[in-house]
């Protein structure tokens, strides 16, 4: 299954983390935070810290290291504290 991060398109496994995913692949940066946009990534890997936040399909605060990664899913950095996109 495929799926993409900030406009780039990643290979999954059934099963697989968004996080899982991509920190495989190098991606360390997950997102910025509000005040000073310094980079977040994962760090505890099991849904408590909420430095893993994404949003996906336009919903913000997801952890990315507690969802299953599903086809044609869209996940993006995100911003601070994050934003609903209107729904297309």
């Amino acid at each position: 299954m495929r799926f993409t991060f900030d406009d780039r398109e990643f290979d999954a496994s059934p099963g697989q983390t968004i996080a899982a995913v991509l920190i495989g692949q190098g991606q360390r940066v997950l997102r910025r935070t509000s005040r000073r946009g310094e980079p977040r990534g994962l760090f505890c890997g099991m849904g408590v810290c909420f430095d893993c936040l994404v949003q996906v399909d336009g919903k913000p605060n997801v952890r990315a290291c507690q969802t299953v990664v599903a086809d044609g899913m869209r996940v993006q950095t995100q911003q601070g504290d994050g934003a609903w996109e209107a729904e297309r």
